[in-house]
Parts: C-alpha cells; structure tokens; sequence
C-alpha cells in the first residue's frame, strides 16, 4: 500500500502523487467542447439538432421512470439522521455549485453545526469512499480526490470532506466516522437515495437554461419541473432580482413559492504562483495578462478579472476539469510573450491541477473567489435553520 504524507492545510506542497495527470486532447477537444457549448446556449443545426433531440426524448423516458418510481415507493431515499443540505443544479455547467457549498458549511458552522462535505469526486482517480480531508489534514491529492472536492478540503480547514459514489452510504461514514451534526452535498440535486432537508438550486442569471432542451440536446439535466423540488433557487451573476428575471420568471411558472436569491462571485484572494505570495487584486489593475481557465464557465472569470480593472489581452479556455501536462503551460507562456502581456493568470480550481508542474517563465498568478449573497440573505439563513430545526 502506498503510504501518504499528512500535510496540514494551506497553500503549500500538498500530499499524495508526484505525477501530473496528462492533459486529454488540446486544441481539438477544446474546439469539439466549445462546439457542444455553443449548441446547448445557442441550438443545433437540423440535423444534430433531430439526432440530440431523439437521444433527448430517451434521457426524458428514463428520468421519468425514475421519478414514477420513487412516488411509488419502489425507490426509497434514506435518512442518516442528521440535517442534510443539498447544493445542486439543474443544468450543465458553472452555476456556483463549489462556491457556495463554502458559504453553506460557514452558515451551518455559525448555527451550532459541525458539518462534513459529502461529494462524488468527479475525475477521481480512487475508487469507493475516500476521506479527502479529515479535522486536522488533507489526505488526498487532487488527482484522488477529484479537483473540486480538494479545493473544498483547502478552503474550509477543519472540515471533514469525503468523496463516495453512494451519497447516503458515503454521508454515513461521515456521520460515525467523525460525529458530524450535519451533511453538505455537492451537486446532489440529481441524487435522490439520501434525504434531503434542503435542496439548494444554483442557476446563472443570464440564459439560466441554455437552449431549454435535455441532455444530450441541451444543458438541461431535468426537466424545469424539477425545480419543485427545491427549498431555495440562488441566480449567479446578479446583483439584483431585477437582474434574474428569466430565473424568476421561470421559478414563478413551474415552483410557485419557491425563494429566488441572488448571489455573486467576488475575488477572495490572489496570489503569485512562484513564491506563493499574496498580492492584492488591486495592484493587478492595469496589467496586461494572458488568462486561462478549465472551468465550465471560463467567461466568467474574465468578467471578474475586467471587473477589477486586469487588462485581458487573451482568454484561452479549457475543457472543464482539465488536467494540464508541462507542453500546454509551456505554449501559453509562449503566447503570453507574443502578446507582450505582463504575466498569465488563472483559477485557484486550475491551480489545484497544474501545481506540480514547472511554471511559465512569466509571473503566474492565481485567483481564487468566493460567493456572495446579493439579496435573500435573510431566506437564506431562515431556510437554514428551519432545515436543521425539521431534523
């Protein structure tokens, strides 16, 4: 059995595999996933369009099933006997899932709760239930863990964070193997085995639900009827309700009485890759960079990098979870000198999968954000309390 170094949390060497997984693809995969991008926001041509479509029509025969199958008792979920709180979505795709999975740890820490995180651990290398983070370390690397349930284990010290297929068995050993007094599912909306006290359902603001067809046609995961399952809807990238009205207007039509909120994502910190030194946004404000990003909603980051005044001269995106091999950061930095910019710049999520790598020769830095309640704190904070009140 291979023996793991124990590595208190921060921004250090982290423990586990020296190996960097190797980037899938390049430039093609990045052109065949912005392609499908494009489809699901914008439609299909007639021809995939009438393919998707039939594969879509099955997708929706199935979910149906499923549905018909648990209001009959057939499908059971199950309860672990603590509060559970659910972050989720309805689509494909960048919503704030992990962001605000943060702030509904923070929420149940401030009621009282010792809480854990419970996640499936996409891309993972481990199989079955793994403990990332226990109340005193990080034990998984990220390529065992999966990128975002390591970027949890970082940014919430103390926290138990365990990654499993099974969400009620892997909440389980949550519950006796660290006495936790509550459960935060990452993007579990989907996942009806355990139940749930709070359905979290994070959407974007603007074009929430792309084209509005389901998979594989559309972004869509269920159909918006699903929405009725929800305790609260939270819309990313607005400062206002008025600034959600396709949210709102379809939460109204589908789940009348279900709260919308609205939430953005804000810099929390920033930092120079090569001497892991902190540096104000601020100081950024006016630079020429190069951005990268393997994240779902790579247009995003460049907003808020805009937003803060960072000169963008170039977005390159990645396919979402991307693991990146020494070639790729050795042509970015190639191309940040074409473009005479001042250094690149990336994701702390994109950080957790190139750390191990040798860094550009230009200065790296790496910013990490965090999300902010915008309007609904207060049904925000009810909704919690009545969820581990119910318990």
């Amino acid at each position: 059995m291979r023996s793991r170094r124990l590595t208190p949390r921060g921004r250090g060497r982290d423990a586990g595999l020296d190996r960097p997984v190797p980037a899938p693809g390049g430039a093609r995969v990045r052109e065949r996933g912005s392609r499908l991008a494009r489809g699901w926001e914008e439609g299909f041509g007639r021809g995939p369009g009438r393919l998707l479509a039939a594969a879509g029509g099955g997708y929706r025969g199935l979910l149906g099933a499923r549905e018909w199958l648990y209001r009959r008792g057939v499908l059971k979920s199950r309860a672990v006997g603590c509060p559970v709180i659910s972050i989720g979505n309805l689509t494909v795709g960048g919503t704030g899932k992990t962001p605000a999975v943060e702030v509904a740890v923070q929420t149940l820490t401030v009621l009282g709760h010792r809480p854990a995180v419970v996640s499936r651990g996409y891309g993972r290398r481990s199989r079955g239930i793994q403990v990332v983070a226990d109340t005193a370390s990080i034990r998984l690397d990220a390529e065992e863990a999966g990128d975002e349930p390591f970027l949890l284990a970082r940014r919430l010290p103390g926290v138990p964070v365990l990654v499993g297929g099974n969400r009620y068995q892997t909440a389980q050993r949550a519950v006796e193997r660290f006495g936790v007094s509550a459960i935060v599912l990452d993007d579990a909306f989907q996942h009806r085995t355990l139940t749930k006290d709070l359905e979290v359902v994070m959407a974007r603001a603007s074009n929430p639900w792309g084209n509005g067809r389901l998979l594989p046609a559309g972004p869509l995961r269920e159909p918006l009827t699903a929405l009725a399952r929800a305790g609260l809807v939270v819309a990313t990238g607005a400062a206002t309700l008025g600034e959600a009205t396709a949210v709102v207007e379809t939460v109204e039509r589908v789940a009348p009485g279900i709260p919308v909120l609205t939430a953005l994502a804000v810099p929390a910190e920033c930092w120079e890759a090569g001497r892991m030194r902190p540096v104000d946004l601020s100081e950024l404000s006016g630079a020429r960079v190069l951005a990268f990003a393997g994240i779902a909603a790579p247009a995003a980051f460049a907003l808020t990098l805009k937003t803060s005044g960072v000169v963008v001269a170039q977005l390159v995106p990645f396919p979402d979870h991307h693991w990146y091999a020494a070639e790729a950061l050795a042509s970015l930095d190639r191309r940040a000198d074409e473009l005479r910019a001042d250094g690149l710049i990336t994701t702390e999520k994109d950080w957790v999968r190139l750390r191990k790598l040798s860094l550009p020769r230009r200065p790296l830095w790496v910013l990490a954000i965090r999300l902010v309640l915008t309007s609904g704190e207060a049904v925000w904070q009810a909704a919690f309390k009545r969820a581990c009140s119910s318990d």
